[in-house]
């Protein structure tokens, strides 16, 4: 398929919009102000500075449902807004391979999945369910629809789900990719690769931490990134998995990936991981117009959820700031 001929200047609108919303996002300093503040009532008032509803009375469940709310609302209004709505599909898509995962394996187990869906894709809950139930697979996005075939069937095979996990997560990329390059945006390119590079470096040390040869890690390994996948494979030991990533964004991160194999903090390796593709998406900053701020800025919603989620859940379990905040990611704001 050809690539989409959208100028830059498409954006200029969306773009001049979004650098305005930008401030409003969670930042550090917001963030710290909910873990120091006295009570989860107080901490979630902080929020209403960043358009969300108020939590302050909510049930951890009613948290979830409300951060779901609020990602939909922006995934919705950003779809109308941006000259090419496939760009918000590649932040869309990740729910609808998590919706995959989530029906196939409550299949095999004899489980109902309906709760644990996600409305957040680009195929609807009720609709997904109705395709896979009617082995309607068609219906589906045609990447999607012929790996969720697939997964459902290596899953059947193998009683193995982590197989057909990587069918999905091999799947989930390569559409990702195509997306990126028909959108003829290499920001947008480069920002599906270092988010396989960053899974990969994961895999590469989980794998090495575990013993598992290079066999394994080959079956884990998802192509496309900027590493390749040839020579991550090839890597015979941590040093050389780390000198893979000299020079990249995720050259810290394979630092401290060395130091989890040998038994070190994988939290405190994973996060440098999420905070390399963070650093990357800061070089949006750069751009007055494009698809770089839209891109960015549907990436912060992501990060900001996951971090007031994380933040508002462990006050409520009693947890510690100082725990939660080491859990943290860096924010993009």
């Amino acid at each position: 398929m050809a690539k989409k001929a959208i100028k830059q200047d498409a954006y200029l609108c969306l773009s001049a919009m979004l650098r305005a919303r930008e401030p409003r996002l969670l930042n550090d300093d917001r963030a710290q102000r909910m873990l120091d503040a006295p009570s989860f009532e107080e901490a979630a008032k902080i929020l209403a500075d960043c358009g969300y509803e108020d939590m302050s009375q909510m049930s951890a469940k009613e948290v979830e449902d409300a951060l779901a709310k609020h990602r939909n609302e922006v995934f919705a209004e950003m779809a109308q807004l941006a000259p090419d709505k496939s760009i918000v599909d590649v932040f869309r898509m990740k729910y609808d391979y998590h919706n995959a995962k989530t029906i196939i394996k409550a299949e095999a187990m004899g489980t109902d999945s309906e709760r644990l869906l996600s409305g957040s894709g680009r195929v609807s809950p009720e609709a997904f369910l109705s395709a896979y139930g009617e082995g309607r697979f068609g219906d589906l996005p045609s990447v999607l629809g012929h790996a969720t075939e697939e997964a459902k069937g290596v899953l059947a095979r193998t009683a193995n789900p982590q197989l057909a996990d990587f069918v999905l997560d091999s799947a989930y990329f390569a559409e990702m990719k195509e997306i990126a390059r028909e959108s003829g945006n290499s920001f947008l390119e480069r920002y599906a690769e270092v988010l396989i590079d960053s899974t990969n470096l994961k895999s590469a040390v989980r794998t090495l931490r575990m013993g598992k040869d290079a066999a394994f890690l080959s079956s884990v390994i998802i192509p496309g990134g900027g590493v390749s996948a040839e020579r991550i494979t090839g890597a015979s030991d941590k040093e050389a998995m780390a000198a893979l990533f000299a020079h990249t964004k995720l050259e810290k991160a394979a630092a401290l990936g060395v130091d989890a194999v040998d038994g070190g903090s994988m939290t405190a390796f994973e996060l440098a991981c999420d905070n390399a593709v963070n650093d990357f998406l800061s070089d949006a900053k750069l751009v007055s117009f494009g698809c770089e701020p839209l891109v960015a800025y549907l990436a912060a919603v992501e990060g900001e959820i996951t971090a007031v989620r994380m933040i508002l859940t462990g006050r409520l379990a009693g947890i510690s700031p100082e725990v939660i905040r080491e859990r943290l990611r860096d924010l993009y704001a």
